[in-house]
């Protein structure tokens, strides 16, 4: 059997934005290429998987995968989970999934094979990052959760997941680092180039 799946979830609309955060200007390269960098050095990922949806041809033609694949989510409308569906479908059968988000720089090689490491050192029905006391991604799912997460619906479901189970289930790893920012709004683009000290090249008043 497969071990550990990445899924990246990175089919969103954009709607606050006002435009494919996809494809924003960071650093010499679009948003997601950065993200997709991190995720595909790390070694704990056997395989990894990019979900798209709104301006999903747009974002892959900036691209340059190394190993990830990806996969579209026409109905990326229905919210977040929907994307996960698709992302558990085109994992099939592994030990588990790595849930990681298209938008949220920051999250390092470094940290999701520290997540995974732990999870393997002591496996629980899932696991989630705590950055000093604040919990992010990435999100471990075991395979004994999948029929659960099949269930979901909606945007945010992960989420009550994490927060209706106990920690016997989901397992919290420790991580020394400030919890990363996604991107959602202007303002969240224009911090978070503040943080990794590149010039936001987009702005609110361009944008119009």
């Amino acid at each position: 059997m497969v071990g550990l799946v990445g899924v990246v979830l990175g089919a969103g609309s954009s709607r606050r934005l006002g435009r494919p955060k996809q494809t924003l200007a960071f650093g010499g390269q679009t948003l997601l290429s950065h993200v997709m960098c991190d995720i595909e050095s790390a070694r704990s990922l056997e395989r990894i998987y990019l979900v798209l949806g709104g301006s999903g041809e747009e974002a892959e033609s900036t691209l340059s995968l190394q190993r990830a694949r990806v996969v579209f989510n026409y109905g990326y409308g229905a919210g977040c989970a929907s994307s996960l569906l698709a992302g558990l479908d085109a994992a099939g059968e592994c030990d588990g999934i790595v849930m990681l988000l298209g938008d949220m720089p920051g999250v390092t090689a470094a940290v999701i094979d520290a997540v995974a490491d732990a999870w393997r050192q002591a496996p629980s029905w899932a696991a989630v990052t705590d950055y000093r006391g604040q919990l992010g991604h990435p999100f471990l799912f075991s395979a004994s959760s999948f029929s659960d997460l099949r269930k979901l619906h909606g945007d945010k479901a992960v989420w009550k997941i994490v927060d209706s189970e106990p920690q016997t289930r989901v397992a919290r790893v420790k991580v020394d680092r400030p919890l990363p920012r996604d991107i959602d709004t202007w303002d969240d683009y224009n911090a978070v180039c503040k943080v990794f000290g590149f010039p936001p090249v987009e702005s609110a008043t361009s944008s119009q």
